[in-house]
């Protein structure tokens, strides 16, 4: 005889579960409707939070895509120095830093003129590609930071964030550009530079090396003439634009001094 079989009072109070042993019943999460402010409310982490999302104003270079280059074209280009490291306008650091460019070209990157400001390096460099001048100032970045943090006793990054490029596509452009990188010295001094008179140079750059100035340099003092017989740290022009394209506009005096404009 088989025994009766007993149902349960209520139903609704039978739950199937699945057969998987490892199955853990988890409650959804209560759904709340978002109003059409809280939708433009900047969103984090935890959620919502007042001043959260990015602050107002960009103080670093852009993280966009580089635009693609033409072997053609010169560019300028400029790299911060992180704070807190010493002006490498000083005998010591800039030839160092000389040397870790000399050492920097190769057939698809060259830097051609450079100057060291207190706290920026200014370089006009050809490049065959995108690759090859993401290449090139990254082995010439490594380079200047060994030599500069072994010669200070320190440690970690010498440049700051990415640096800045700007392609020069008119020999306008490149004049203006030139003129700049080896004159940034007197633009940065008082009265435009006025004091340093017509024949003073920059002996932290390019400057006893750039021969498109409209008359020689005056070696009349001992610093002049030992710049001017040390070896050369930047490389020959090969682009038309760095080599004739540029002169048609005329040759750059030792004091001229103008605004940098396209």
């Amino acid at each position: 005889m088989m025994g009766s079989v007993r149902k349960p009072d209520d139903v609704s109070r039978i739950v199937v579960r699945p057969r998987c042993d490892n199955y853990i019943m988890r409650r959804s999460p209560k759904q709340v409707q978002l109003t059409f402010d809280d939708a433009r409310k900047p969103v984090g982490h935890d959620g919502w939070r007042p001043g959260a999302g990015r602050t107002k104003g960009r103080r670093t270079t852009p993280h966009d895509a580089r635009p693609e280059l033409k072997p053609r074209f010169p560019l300028h280009v400029t790299m911060r120095i992180v704070t807190g490291i010493r002006s490498p306008r000083r005998d010591k650091l800039a030839k160092l830093i000389g040397r870790a460019i000399a050492v920097s070209h190769k057939t698809s990157f060259r830097v051609v003129e450079f100057s060291v400001q207190r706290d920026h390096l200014h370089a006009i460099v050809e490049a065959a590609s995108s690759g090859a001048l993401s290449r090139g100032l990254g082995g010439m970045e490594t380079r200047i930071a060994k030599r500069l943090n072994r010669e200070l006793g320190r440690r970690g990054d010498v440049f700051a964030d990415r640096y800045h490029m700007r392609i020069l596509k008119t020999p306008r452009e490149v004049r203006n550009a030139i003129r700049y990188v080896l004159l940034n010295a007197r633009h940065h001094e008082p009265d435009g530079g006025e004091f340093l008179g017509d024949s003073w140079f920059d002996p932290y750059s390019s400057c006893a090396w750039f021969d498109g100035w409209t008359r020689p340099l005056r070696l009349d003092q001992p610093w002049k003439r030992e710049l001017a017989c040390s070896p050369r740290p930047t490389a020959a022009a090969t682009v038309w634009l760095l080599t004739v394209g540029w002169k048609r506009h005329g040759l750059i005096r030792i004091d001229e001094i103008t605004e940098y404009l396209a």
